[in-house]
C-alpha cells in the first residue's frame, strides 16, 4: 500500500459484501462505503473543488466522517479534520490559515462562514452524494499532502500538521505491526475521530476488513452496551475513556468476554486504572501507545501491560513500532530530548517555515518529551521539553493559553503550566499578578473562556502580589514554579 486508495481498493475487491462499519443502527458494506468513497470526487468535482484543495471536517464521529477522511485524500484533495472543541475563533484561525475551500459540517457554523468559500451541512452533503456517480480514485504520490492536521502552538498560533500519503499508510503498518488486529475483530472507535487516537485505525481496518462500530460522542454505559451487542473485541482510548469505562462496568455489568485488546494513548496512565481495567476486563490485552500528530500518530508500543502493573518496566512506553526509529539527544544511559525518524514523520508545519526547521532536525522530529531508554530499549518519559499539558488526553500549549490572559486589562503578569489531576492527568494552572486585587478566577476563567476551547481553560489561579520569579535573562521562572506541585513524584508529567 502506497497511498490512501490502497488500503480502499483492498477492501473492495477482498471484503466487499462484509459489513465495514456500524453506527447508530446504520450498516454499511465494504463495497457501499468504497462506493460512496468514489463519489465524494464527484461530489467535490461539483462543487468545484481543485485538486489539492483543503476540505475542512467538522462532525460528530460517524460512517460518514469516515467516508470524508477517506474520500477526500483519495480525491487528490486534502482533508482537514477540526477539534469540535475548540472555540469559534480557534476554528477560524484554521480555516483561514489553511486557506480551507470547503467546510463539512453537523453544526451550525455560524461566523465560520465569513472564514471559508463553502459550507456544506451533512444533510447537504447526502443530497448531493445521492445524485452523483461513483468516479475513480485519483493518480497521486506517495509525498502528495493528504491531511493538514491542526495541533496546538508553541508560540501561541496553532500549527497545521502536514501529513502525506505515505505518512498516513506507514501508519496504517506500524499500527498493524504494533497492535495486530484480524478479519475477526470488531473494532470500537470511540476517541474522537479528528483526533489521532480516533483515526489511528481507521485505514487499518479498512484494508484488513474489520467492522468498525463507531460512537458519535463517548459514553461509556453505551460503549458498554454497543461491546456486548456487536461482541467487540478491540478500541483504542485516552486514559480518562478508560477509567470512565471501568467505573460504568463496575456499576452495571455487562458481558465483554469479546474484549480483547484495549489500547491507551495520547497521555500517561495511573497503575490504579491498569489493574482495575485487567479486573474489569481479564481477558484484554492492554497495550500503550506512544505518539504524536507529527508522527502520524504511532512511535511506540508497549504491549501486554496487564503484565508489568507495578514493575519498573510497566512505567515505559515500550518499544518503537517496526519501521520507525528514535534516539535520545543526551549522552547514553542519559535523559534527553526524545527524536523520531520514519516515513510516518511529517512533511512539515503549512506556511511554518521556521517552526518546520525547529521541529525537524535531518529528517529526525523533537518531540519536545524528555525520555530515556533502557539496555533492552524500551522508552521512558520523564518530562515535557515543550511548554505543554496534556490534559485528557489532549495537548494545552501554555503559551496560547497565556496570550489569551494577558489580554485581559486587570493582568499585569502571568504563566501557565501543568499540575498533577486525578481524573485528567494534569489539569491547566495559572500563575497571575494582577493590577489590582478587584480580579476574580471566576471572571479571568470566563475571560478566556471567549477564545479557548473549554479543555484549555485554567482549573485553578493562583494570584500572587509580587512579579514573578525570573531567570537573569528576565524569562519566568516556571520550573520553580511548578516543582511544589510535583514534589515526590518519579516524573513531572502525568
Amino acid at each position: 500500500m502506497r497511498t490512501i486508495p490502497d488500503p480502499l481498493l483492498r477492501a473492495e475487491a477482498i471484503h466487499n459484501s462484509q459489513t465495514a462499519f456500524i453506527c447508530e443502527g446504520r450498516e454499511r458494506t465494504f463495497g457501499e462505503f468504497v462506493d460512496r468513497c468514489r463519489r465524494v470526487g464527484s461530489v467535490l468535482d461539483g462543487l468545484r473543488v481543485g485538486s489539492g484543495e483543503r476540505v475542512a471536517l467538522l462532525a460528530a464521529n460517524s460512517d460518514t466522517y469516515a467516508e470524508l477522511y477517506a474520500g477526500v485524500p483519495s480525491s487528490g484533495r486534502v482533508v482537514v479534520p477540526l477539534n469540535s472543541r475548540w472555540a469559534e475563533p480557534e476554528l477560524a484561525y484554521a480555516l483561514e490559515d489553511g486557506a480551507v475551500t470547503i467546510l463539512i459540517t453537523d453544526q451550525d457554523p455560524g461566523e465560520l462562514r465569513n472564514s471559508v468559500e463553502q459550507v456544506l451541512s451533512l444533510q447537504e452533503y447526502e443530497d448531493h452524494l445521492s445524485t452523483s456517480e461513483p468516479i475513480e480514485f485519483a493518480q497521486m504520490k506517495e509525498d502528495d499532502l493528504a491531511g493538514l492536521f491542526y495541533t496546538g502552538g508553541t508560540t501561541g498560533r496553532s500549527k497545521g500538521v502536514m501529513l502525506s500519503h505515505r505518512n498516513l499508510i506507514a501508519n496504517t503498518l506500524h499500527s498493524q505491526i504494533t497492535m495486530p488486529l484480524d478479519g475477526e475483530d470488531t473494532y470500537l472507535v470511540v476517541a474522537p475521530m479528528f483526533h489521532a487516537a480516533g483515526s489511528n485505525s481507521v485505514l487499518q481496518c479498512i484494508a484488513l476488513g474489520i467492522c468498525q462500530v463507531v460512537v458519535p460522542a463517548f459514553e461509556p454505559n453505551l460503549c458498554l452496551d454497543l461491546i456486548e451487542k456487536h461482541r467487540c473485541s478491540a478500541t483504542l482510548a485516552v486514559p480518562t475513556m478508560v477509567a470512565a469505562l471501568i467505573e460504568a462496568q463496575a456499576s452495571n455489568p455487562r458481558d465483554t468476554s469479546s474484549v480483547m485488546l484495549i489500547a491507551h494513548g495520547a497521555s500517561p496512565i495511573a497503575t490504579e486504572v491498569l489493574r482495575r481495567a485487567h479486573e474489569e476486563f481479564p481477558s484484554a490485552e492492554l497495550l500503550h501507545l506512544y505518539g504524536a500528530t507529527e508522527t502520524s500518530p504511532l512511535v511506540t508500543g508497549l504491549r501486554h501491560e496487564e503484565n508489568l502493573i507495578g514493575t519498573a518496566r510497566g512505567k515505559s512506553v515500550g518499544h518503537p513500532s517496526l519501521g520507525v526509529s528514535l534516539r535520545i539527544d543526551a549522552e547514553a544511559g542519559d535523559a534527553g530530548e526524545v527524536l523520531v525518524n520514519g516515513p510516518n514523520v511529517m512533511q512539515g508545519y503549512w506556511n511554518k517555515p521556521d517552526q518546520t526547521a525547529a521541529a525537524l532536525e535531518d529528517g529526525w522530529y523533537r518531540t519536545g518529551d524528555i525520555g530515556y531508554l533502557d539496555d533492552e530499549g524500551y522508552l521512558y518519559l520523564v518530562d515535557r521539553a515543550k511548554d505543554m499539558i496534556i490534559s485528557g488526553g489532549e495537548n494545552v500549549y501554555c503559551s496560547e493559553v497565556e496570550e489569551i490572559i494577558y489580554q485581559h486589562p486587570n493582568v499585569l503578569e502571568a504563566t501557565v503550566f501543568g499540575i498533577p489531576h486525578e481524573q485528567w492527568g494534569e489539569q491547566v494552572h495559572a500563575v497571575v499578578v494582577p493590577r489590582d486585587a478587584s480580579l476574580t478566577d471566576a471572571e479571568l476563567i470566563d475571560f478566556c473562556r471567549t477564545s479557548l476551547g473549554g479543555y484549555k481553560l485554567p482549573r485553578s489561579v493562583e494570584f500572587r502580589s509580587e512579579e514573578l520569579p525570573k531567570s537573569g535573562p528576565g524569562k519566568v521562572l516556571k520550573r520553580e514554579l511548578r516543582a511544589p506541585f510535583w514534589e515526590g513524584r518519579d516524573r513531572s508529567i502525568n
